[in-house]
Protein backbone atom coordinates (compact mmCIF):
# COMPACT_ATOMS: atom_id res chain seq x y z
CA UNK A 1 0.00 0.00 0.00
CA UNK A 2 0.82 3.50 -0.55
CA UNK A 3 -0.12 6.57 1.37
CA UNK A 4 0.11 10.20 0.62
CA UNK A 5 -1.00 13.47 2.06
CA UNK A 6 -2.57 15.51 -0.47
CA UNK A 7 -4.03 19.40 0.40
CA UNK A 8 -3.48 18.35 4.11
CA UNK A 9 -5.99 15.04 3.50
CA UNK A 10 -4.54 11.59 3.76
CA UNK A 11 -5.27 9.43 0.92
CA UNK A 12 -4.39 6.13 -0.56
CA UNK A 13 -2.41 6.13 -4.05
CA UNK A 14 -3.10 3.45 -6.50
CA UNK A 15 -0.81 4.34 -9.54
CA UNK A 16 -1.67 7.32 -11.07
CA UNK A 17 -5.28 7.88 -9.25
CA UNK A 18 -5.46 9.03 -5.30
CA UNK A 19 -8.15 7.95 -2.56
CA UNK A 20 -9.31 10.08 -0.27
CA UNK A 21 -9.44 8.29 3.02
CA UNK A 22 -12.30 10.07 4.97
CA UNK A 23 -14.74 10.34 2.31
CA UNK A 24 -14.32 6.72 0.95
CA UNK A 25 -14.22 5.31 4.31
CA UNK A 26 -17.37 7.50 5.20
CA UNK A 27 -15.67 9.02 8.24
CA UNK A 28 -14.55 5.78 9.52
CA UNK A 29 -10.83 7.66 8.94
CA UNK A 30 -10.66 10.53 9.22
CA UNK A 31 -8.43 13.58 6.69
CA UNK A 32 -5.80 13.91 9.06
CA UNK A 33 -2.34 12.03 8.18
CA UNK A 34 -0.97 11.99 11.64
CA UNK A 35 -3.43 10.13 13.23
CA UNK A 36 -4.59 7.20 11.22
CA UNK A 37 -1.40 6.12 13.01
CA UNK A 38 -3.34 5.30 16.40
CA UNK A 39 -5.64 3.05 14.33
CA UNK A 40 -2.83 1.50 11.68
CA UNK A 41 -3.93 -2.23 11.89
CA UNK A 42 -7.56 -1.28 11.25
CA UNK A 43 -6.85 1.39 8.60
CA UNK A 44 -4.03 -1.51 6.60
CA UNK A 45 -7.18 -4.21 6.60
CA UNK A 46 -9.96 -1.29 5.68
CA UNK A 47 -7.38 0.01 2.93
CA UNK A 48 -6.77 -3.41 1.22
CA UNK A 49 -10.00 -3.74 0.67
CA UNK A 50 -11.45 -0.88 -1.09
CA UNK A 51 -12.51 -0.64 -4.21
CA UNK A 52 -14.17 3.19 -4.84
CA UNK A 53 -13.01 5.54 -7.78
CA UNK A 54 -10.35 8.09 -7.17
CA UNK A 55 -9.17 11.41 -8.57
CA UNK A 56 -6.03 12.23 -10.50
CA UNK A 57 -2.76 12.30 -8.80
CA UNK A 58 -0.58 15.00 -9.49
CA UNK A 59 2.68 14.12 -8.03
CA UNK A 60 3.45 18.33 -7.32
CA UNK A 61 0.73 18.24 -5.13
CA UNK A 62 2.16 15.59 -2.72
CA UNK A 63 3.21 16.71 0.64
CA UNK A 64 5.27 15.63 3.69
CA UNK A 65 3.37 11.87 4.69
CA UNK A 66 4.25 12.43 7.89
CA UNK A 67 3.40 15.46 9.41
CA UNK A 68 4.37 16.78 12.98
CA UNK A 69 5.25 13.04 14.51
CA UNK A 70 5.90 13.30 18.22
CA UNK A 71 9.79 12.00 18.03
CA UNK A 72 12.17 11.92 15.49
CA UNK A 73 15.05 9.63 15.45
CA UNK A 74 18.32 10.31 13.53
CA UNK A 75 21.45 7.56 12.95
CA UNK A 76 24.97 8.73 11.93
CA UNK A 77 27.72 6.68 10.91
CA UNK A 78 25.88 3.83 9.88
CA UNK A 79 26.72 3.23 6.47
CA UNK A 80 29.84 1.01 5.46
CA UNK A 81 30.63 3.12 2.74
CA UNK A 82 30.32 6.30 4.60
CA UNK A 83 32.69 5.13 7.15
CA UNK A 84 35.03 4.43 4.56
CA UNK A 85 34.95 7.98 3.23
CA UNK A 86 35.43 9.84 6.93
CA UNK A 87 37.98 7.29 7.59
CA UNK A 88 36.42 6.29 10.95
CA UNK A 89 36.38 3.34 12.78
CA UNK A 90 33.27 1.01 12.69
CA UNK A 91 30.92 1.51 15.28
CA UNK A 92 30.16 -1.06 18.01
CA UNK A 93 26.85 0.86 18.77
CA UNK A 94 24.41 3.10 16.45
CA UNK A 95 24.97 6.77 17.16
CA UNK A 96 21.43 7.87 17.69
CA UNK A 97 20.28 11.68 17.73
CA UNK A 98 17.07 13.58 17.30
CA UNK A 99 15.92 16.04 14.57
CA UNK A 100 13.22 18.61 15.97
CA UNK A 101 9.85 17.55 14.40
CA UNK A 102 9.99 21.77 12.94
CA UNK A 103 12.44 20.64 10.90
CA UNK A 104 10.01 18.43 8.57
CA UNK A 105 8.91 19.23 4.79
CA UNK A 106 7.71 17.78 2.14
CA UNK A 107 9.01 16.50 -1.21
CA UNK A 108 8.64 19.81 -3.59
CA UNK A 109 9.08 22.36 -0.58
CA UNK A 110 11.96 24.78 -0.70
CA UNK A 111 14.92 24.91 2.13
CA UNK A 112 16.54 28.05 2.96
CA UNK A 113 19.71 27.65 3.67
CA UNK A 114 21.31 29.32 6.72
CA UNK A 115 25.22 29.46 5.79
CA UNK A 116 27.71 28.59 3.12
CA UNK A 117 28.22 24.97 4.98
CA UNK A 118 25.07 23.18 4.80
CA UNK A 119 25.07 19.31 3.39
CA UNK A 120 23.09 16.77 1.99
CA UNK A 121 22.36 13.19 3.40
CA UNK A 122 19.95 11.05 1.42
CA UNK A 123 18.13 8.52 3.66
CA UNK A 124 15.80 5.34 3.97
CA UNK A 125 12.67 6.62 6.95
CA UNK A 126 11.25 4.13 8.47
CA UNK A 127 7.76 5.31 10.39
CA UNK A 128 6.60 3.55 13.26
CA UNK A 129 2.90 2.20 12.94
CA UNK A 130 2.39 -0.21 15.74
CA UNK A 131 3.90 1.05 19.39
CA UNK A 132 7.32 -0.85 19.65
CA UNK A 133 8.52 -0.88 23.30
CA UNK A 134 11.47 -3.48 24.04
CA UNK A 135 10.86 -4.89 20.70
CA UNK A 136 12.95 -8.10 19.44
CA UNK A 137 14.65 -7.79 16.62
CA UNK A 138 12.87 -10.41 14.26
CA UNK A 139 9.69 -9.25 15.19
CA UNK A 140 11.11 -5.47 14.52
CA UNK A 141 9.28 -4.97 10.82
CA UNK A 142 6.11 -5.83 12.29
CA UNK A 143 5.61 -2.53 13.74
CA UNK A 144 6.80 -0.49 10.88
CA UNK A 145 3.49 1.30 8.95
CA UNK A 146 5.85 2.14 5.85
CA UNK A 147 8.79 3.51 4.63
CA UNK A 148 9.57 6.72 2.73
CA UNK A 149 12.53 8.84 1.28
CA UNK A 150 14.45 11.58 3.37
CA UNK A 151 17.09 14.07 3.58
CA UNK A 152 18.70 14.65 6.88
CA UNK A 153 20.04 17.91 5.97
CA UNK A 154 22.87 19.47 7.56
CA UNK A 155 24.47 22.66 8.41
CA UNK A 156 28.29 21.05 9.20
CA UNK A 157 29.91 23.93 10.97
CA UNK A 158 26.98 23.99 13.91
CA UNK A 159 26.69 19.85 13.97
CA UNK A 160 30.56 20.34 15.33
CA UNK A 161 30.59 23.81 17.04
CA UNK A 162 30.92 23.77 20.58
CA UNK A 163 32.75 21.23 23.77
CA UNK A 164 30.29 18.50 22.17
CA UNK A 165 28.87 17.60 18.95
CA UNK A 166 25.85 19.36 17.79
CA UNK A 167 24.18 17.16 15.75
CA UNK A 168 20.40 17.67 16.56
CA UNK A 169 21.11 21.74 16.41
CA UNK A 170 22.97 21.28 12.92
CA UNK A 171 19.99 18.89 11.72
CA UNK A 172 16.88 20.77 12.59
CA UNK A 173 17.07 24.30 10.68
CA UNK A 174 13.47 25.20 9.06
CA UNK A 175 13.36 22.33 5.80
CA UNK A 176 15.93 20.67 7.32
CA UNK A 177 14.14 17.57 6.77
CA UNK A 178 12.23 16.94 3.43
CA UNK A 179 10.25 13.56 3.64
CA UNK A 180 8.26 12.03 0.86
CA UNK A 181 6.55 11.15 -1.55
CA UNK A 182 4.51 8.43 -0.31
CA UNK A 183 4.94 6.20 2.99
CA UNK A 184 5.39 2.79 1.25
CA UNK A 185 4.10 -0.32 3.19
CA UNK A 186 7.50 -2.90 3.83
CA UNK A 187 5.08 -5.58 2.08
CA UNK A 188 5.59 -3.54 -1.15
CA UNK A 189 9.30 -4.45 -1.22
CA UNK A 190 10.94 -7.99 -2.51
CA UNK A 191 13.33 -7.49 0.11
CA UNK A 192 13.08 -4.35 2.61
CA UNK A 193 16.75 -4.79 3.69
CA UNK A 194 18.01 -4.10 0.08
CA UNK A 195 16.66 -0.97 -1.66
CA UNK A 196 18.80 1.57 -3.79
CA UNK A 197 18.97 5.30 -2.61
CA UNK A 198 20.86 8.21 -4.16
CA UNK A 199 20.68 11.88 -4.50
CA UNK A 200 21.64 14.47 -6.85
CA UNK A 201 22.57 18.30 -7.16
CA UNK A 202 21.63 19.63 -10.07
CA UNK A 203 21.24 16.62 -12.07
CA UNK A 204 24.90 15.83 -10.77
CA UNK A 205 24.74 12.10 -8.84
CA UNK A 206 26.50 12.78 -5.26
CA UNK A 207 25.40 9.44 -3.23
CA UNK A 208 24.46 5.76 -4.90
CA UNK A 209 23.99 3.59 -2.58
CA UNK A 210 22.02 0.47 -1.05
CA UNK A 211 20.65 -0.38 2.37
CA UNK A 212 22.10 -3.31 2.11
CA UNK A 213 25.30 -1.74 2.97
CA UNK A 214 23.87 -0.45 6.55
CA UNK A 215 25.57 -1.16 10.02
CA UNK A 216 22.76 -1.42 11.96
CA UNK A 217 19.79 -2.29 9.89
CA UNK A 218 15.99 -1.29 10.27
CA UNK A 219 15.00 -4.31 12.36
CA UNK A 220 18.31 -3.62 14.70
CA UNK A 221 17.35 0.10 15.36
CA UNK A 222 14.29 -0.42 16.32
CA UNK A 223 14.90 -2.94 18.32
CA UNK A 224 17.70 -0.53 19.91
CA UNK A 225 15.57 2.23 20.32
CA UNK A 226 12.94 0.66 21.82
CA UNK A 227 14.64 -0.93 24.45
CA UNK A 228 15.47 2.84 25.65
CA UNK A 229 11.93 4.42 25.06
CA UNK A 230 8.80 3.84 23.43
CA UNK A 231 8.61 4.14 19.73
CA UNK A 232 5.48 6.10 19.36
CA UNK A 233 2.71 5.45 16.37
CA UNK A 234 3.74 8.20 13.83
CA UNK A 235 7.49 8.42 15.16
CA UNK A 236 10.19 9.05 12.11
CA UNK A 237 13.28 7.34 12.44
CA UNK A 238 16.24 8.83 9.59
CA UNK A 239 18.50 5.42 9.01
CA UNK A 240 21.53 6.61 7.86
CA UNK A 241 23.41 7.57 4.71
CA UNK A 242 25.61 6.59 2.46
CA UNK A 243 28.88 7.67 0.73
CA UNK A 244 28.93 10.62 -1.20
CA UNK A 245 28.36 13.71 0.97
CA UNK A 246 29.82 17.16 0.80
CA UNK A 247 32.13 17.44 3.96
CA UNK A 248 34.13 14.46 3.17
CA UNK A 249 34.98 15.66 -0.80
CA UNK A 250 38.41 17.67 -1.42
CA UNK A 251 37.46 20.19 -1.55
CA UNK A 252 34.39 19.92 0.22
CA UNK A 253 30.96 20.91 -1.66
CA UNK A 254 28.23 21.81 -0.04
CA UNK A 255 24.70 23.55 -0.87
CA UNK A 256 24.03 27.12 -2.81
CA UNK A 257 20.86 28.79 -3.17
CA UNK A 258 19.37 28.37 -6.66
CA UNK A 259 20.33 24.58 -6.49
CA UNK A 260 18.02 21.63 -6.98
CA UNK A 261 18.71 18.10 -4.60
CA UNK A 262 16.99 15.57 -5.59
CA UNK A 263 16.71 12.60 -3.80
CA UNK A 264 15.35 9.48 -4.61
CA UNK A 265 14.77 5.54 -3.05
CA UNK A 266 13.81 2.29 -5.22
CA UNK A 267 10.06 2.04 -5.07
CA UNK A 268 9.23 4.86 -3.22
CA UNK A 269 9.66 7.96 -5.39
CA UNK A 270 11.74 10.70 -5.51
CA UNK A 271 11.96 14.97 -3.38
CA UNK A 272 12.77 17.63 -5.84
CA UNK A 273 13.49 20.27 -3.06
CA UNK A 274 15.13 23.62 -4.27
CA UNK A 275 17.73 25.58 -2.08
CA UNK A 276 17.10 28.97 -1.42
CA UNK A 277 18.65 31.93 0.64
CA UNK A 278 17.76 31.42 4.37
CA UNK A 279 17.23 35.07 5.81
CA UNK A 280 20.76 35.11 7.46
CA UNK A 281 22.68 34.09 4.61
CA UNK A 282 25.54 34.57 3.55
CA UNK A 283 26.25 35.71 7.31
CA UNK A 284 29.16 33.30 8.65
CA UNK A 285 28.19 30.70 11.46
CA UNK A 286 31.42 29.96 12.66
CA UNK A 287 31.53 31.58 16.59
CA UNK A 288 34.92 32.37 17.59
CA UNK A 289 36.58 29.56 19.02
CA UNK A 290 34.58 26.71 16.88
CA UNK A 291 36.13 24.49 14.10
CA UNK A 292 35.09 23.96 10.52
CA UNK A 293 34.09 21.02 8.70
CA UNK A 294 37.04 20.11 7.42
CA UNK A 295 38.69 19.58 10.99
CA UNK A 296 36.70 17.28 11.42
Amino acid sequence: MRIGVIDGRLAVVRGDVAVDVEVASDGRFGADPIAVFERWRSFVDWASGIDVDGFALQPSKLQNPVPGPRQVFGVGANYLSHIEEAGAKVPSAPLIFTKYPTCLTGPRDDVPLPSQTVDWEVELVAVIGIRAERVSEGAAWAHVAGLTVGQDITERVIQFSGPAPQFCMGKSFRGFGPLGPLLVTPDEFSDPGDIALGCAVDGQTMQDGRTSDLIFSVPELIARLSAVCPLLPGDVIFTGTPAGVGMFRTPGVFLTPGQTLTSWVEGIGELRNRMIAGPDYPAATVAAGTTTPEEH
